[in-house]
């Protein structure tokens, strides 16, 4: 692949990527028993949080996919992932940019989690 191409599939990745976070659809969503025990109002403030996520810069996201962003909550550090696999989930996805081929996981987890 030269960089041209390395440019847009990694532009197609972080568009599905941006879409997912947003709206949750086209995958699955998993919390880790940190945050669960933070209980209901904090998990949706997270959530909130997670999906409006914006500052995606080049120390953060090194190959532009908005694979991986940190965010605060009440003075705690959040990380979000977000993985690929096929879609029976039991393989990494051949092609993260073929959603055909890929089943999107998105992890919230407390940075101390990590």
């Amino acid at each position: 692949m030269n960089n041209t191409e390395r440019y847009q599939h990694a532009q197609i990745i972080r568009e599905l990527n941006d879409l997912f976070r947003q709206s949750f659809i086209g995958g699955a969503v998993v919390v880790t028993a940190s945050i669960a025990a933070l209980g209901a109002v904090a998990q949706c403030a997270i959530v909130a949080k997670v999906r409006a996520f914006d500052a995606f810069d080049p120390d953060n996201d090194p190959f532009q996919e908005h694979d991986f962003g940190a965010i605060e909550h009440e003075g705690v550090t959040v990380f979000f992932k977000i993985d690929y696999f096929d879609r029976s989930m039991s393989l990494a996805s051949e092609d993260p940019a073929d959603p055909k081929l890929t089943t999107r996981v998105l992890t919230i987890m407390l940075a101390s989690d990590y």
